[in-house]
């Protein structure tokens, strides 16, 4: 099942509605596994508590995930009537806050595992037979309808296959259960190399009349025309990140704005979130244990730390559109529709689709290059852009969800693009785009850097 992309073409009315149907479920059904086997990480005794200050407890993950596809598909689809309308609104939300802003429940204000349990296994089972009649007996319009919103559905939770990941990640280790995996291959040695990328055009987006799933913010497909610029042809490492620390990065203030500055003070930041003091040497902590600093592996930073790095070396962060043009641009002026070429994602191409929980090499992948040479564009870490999340031309809400993007065009999120260890094939696409308060340390995201022009 990995490397599926099929959702992107999931929308033409010409396609075998049987063949549609079953590819839905089946993507859905593997969705739900993903999610599933993540709740199984948790030992059983901890799934109350609240890993990250600034999100919920992980009690209410287990119920929203369900909450949201029934909220979504209940009445648009179904007709059916709500059985626990309390659950319904009580898991429906996620949080964001901004400006400081914490929860403040406490466990015992939630339900319990077996009634959120419950609560799930019936939404589950009424959803999976009243979606399936409605496939089987839609008009053409009814069917494209139902297959965009089925689509919003198993997005969603694979978004919370990787963000719900993050909050594990932040759990003390032995409240988790470890699961296999491989110990870092020896350092490969990474020479920092500069990319030159002639001026040329980006097409940011994605075209409604293709006819493809996107989710509203992707809309409308546009060209920017991009001057010439450098890029780093790799990720920045941890073996990088250590040597701008050394040179006392964190302690000078004419690295950081007023606001980044403020922030690392009041946190007392001196090192990357991931990163570990022990014995006097450099640890990382990955999703199941500490280990020695691998200094060829991608840094993992928040959007204020990339950017102290990027001044600190006289250098910025990339525009979306500078990264577009970097990853899918060509020397002949085409675009590619992957970064490689037009091989769908797979495993031999990059770290990406749970592969993996943690990063590898930034020299891993070097083979799959882009055009113009940069390597390691998909998987391995999102990659801050110094671009604020805002509509594009011709951007319209989606009716059944008018908050999903227009809610964060508030001048306070930062794009990201790429993708990481933990996300899925289908949000491989080139339209697709992510965002992060600066402030958040807990992403999968490390940063390339352009030259001053």
């Amino acid at each position: 099942m990995r490397g599926r992309i099929t959702q992107e073409a999931s929308m033409p009315a010409a396609r075998n509605a049987l063949e549609l149907r079953h590819e839905l479920f089946e993507r859905l059904a593997e969705a739900r596994s993903r999610t599933d086997e993540l709740f199984e990480v948790v030992k059983p005794e901890f799934l109350y508590e609240r890993p990250i200050s600034e999100r919920h407890r992980i009690i209410f993950y287990l119920g929203h995930l369900e909450a949201f596809d029934w909220n979504l598909l209940r009445e648009r689809l179904l007709g059916t009537e709500a059985f626990h309308p309390e659950f319904d609104r009580l898991f429906a939300f996620g949080i964001d806050p901004v400006g400081g802003g914490l929860p403040s429940d406490q466990p015992s204000d939630w339900p319990s595992l077996d009634q959120v349990r419950a609560y799930q296994r019936r939404i589950r089972e009424t959803l999976d037979v009243g979606v399936e009649k409605v496939l089987s007996a839609s008009s053409s319009d009814e069917h494209q309808s139902a297959t965009q919103l089925l689509n919003v559905a198993i997005e969603h939770r694979l978004m919370h296959a990787e963000t719900f990941t993050y909050m594990l990640h932040q759990m003390p280790l032995d409240r988790k259960r470890r699961n296999p995996h491989l110990a870092p291959a020896p350092a490969a040695q990474v020479r920092p190399t500069m990319v030159e990328i002639p001026e040329g055009s980006a097409t940011l987006g994605l075209s409604r009349s293709a006819n493809r799933f996107g989710w509203d913010n992707e809309y409308e497909s546009h060209v920017v025309e991009v001057p010439a610029f450098t890029i780093d042809q790799h990720k920045v490492t941890n073996g990088q990140f250590l040597e701008f620390m050394e040179a006392g990065g964190y302690e000078r203030r004419d690295l950081w704005t007023e606001a980044d500055w403020n922030w690392i003070q009041e946190r007392n930041l001196s090192f990357p979130g991931f990163w570990r003091r022990m014995d006097d040497r450099w640890f990382l902590t990955t999703m199941f244990d500490n280990i020695p600093l691998p200094l060829d592996w991608p840094v993992y930073v928040s959007h204020t730390e990339a950017g102290a790095y990027a001044r600190w070396g006289g250098k910025s962060l990339p525009t979306e559109a500078q990264w577009h043009r970097a990853a899918y641009g060509t020397p002949k002026g085409f675009e590619r529709p992957y970064p490689w070429g037009i091989e769908v994602p797979n495993p031999r191409l990059g770290n990406f689709d749970f592969q993996n929980w943690d990063p590898v090499s930034v020299t891993t992948f070097s083979q799959r290059q882009s055009g113009f040479g940069v390597t390691d564009l998909l998987g391995n870490g999102w990659e801050w852009t110094s671009t604020l999340f805002g509509p594009f031309p011709g951007f319209e809400r989606f009716p059944f969800y008018p908050g999903y993007s227009a809610d964060f065009f508030d001048g306070k999120h930062y794009v990201m693009k790429g993708g990481s260890p933990r996300t899925a094939a289908c949000m491989l696409r080139r339209s697709f785009r992510n965002w992060f308060q600066p402030h958040y340390p807990y992403v999968y995201a490390g940063f390339r850097c352009v030259g001053n022009q």
